[in-house]
């Protein structure tokens, strides 16, 4: 799947059908789901700092001009950073929250369901959580030089 996630809440997901995303597909969800989520929230794009991390389709020539036509501020990420990213921790929680269930899904569309029930649940307060963790979550990383931390 993919998702977003802002300081009001998660943003729209949306199911991956092939198993390798590529640059085209993810063009395609930015401007379908990042933009609906933004619109959602009555949010100004001049006002959005979008975070993503280094995956090659994130980097891509394509998605980089993409994101450039957009006017989308994009948060320069270092490599290898998962402990600085919040919606990592949104996952997490999202599969604490998927594996609780007694009965275990039985496809791929029973697993989206229970996906797409559990993520429309998500907090507005688990996201605003997750998001201002991240000065404790940078200080972390710098103190253990680059290294794991906690998080």
């Amino acid at each position: 799947m993919w998702g977003c996630m802002t300081y009001y809440g998660v943003g729209y997901a949306c199911q991956i059908y092939e198993g390798t995303m590529k640059s085209e597909d993810y063009i395609n969800i930015l401007d379908e789901s990042l933009k609906d989520t933004i619109n959602y929230y009555d949010m100004d794009i001049s006002d959005v700092v979008f975070q993503h991390d280094n995956d090659p389709k994130h980097t891509s020539k394509a998605t980089k001009k993409y994101l450039m036509n957009q006017e989308l501020e994009i948060l320069p990420w270092p490599a290898q950073s998962p402990d600085l990213n919040p919606i990592k921790h949104l996952w997490h929680y999202l599969k604490v929250k998927i594996g609780s269930y007694e009965n275990r899904p039985t496809s791929i569309h029973s697993l989206w369901q229970y996906v797409d029930e559990e993520w429309n649940k998500i907090s507005v307060e688990v996201c605003q959580k997750l998001i201002e963790t991240m000065p404790k979550r940078i200080q972390a990383v710098i103190e253990a030089k680059g290294g794991h931390t906690k998080y």
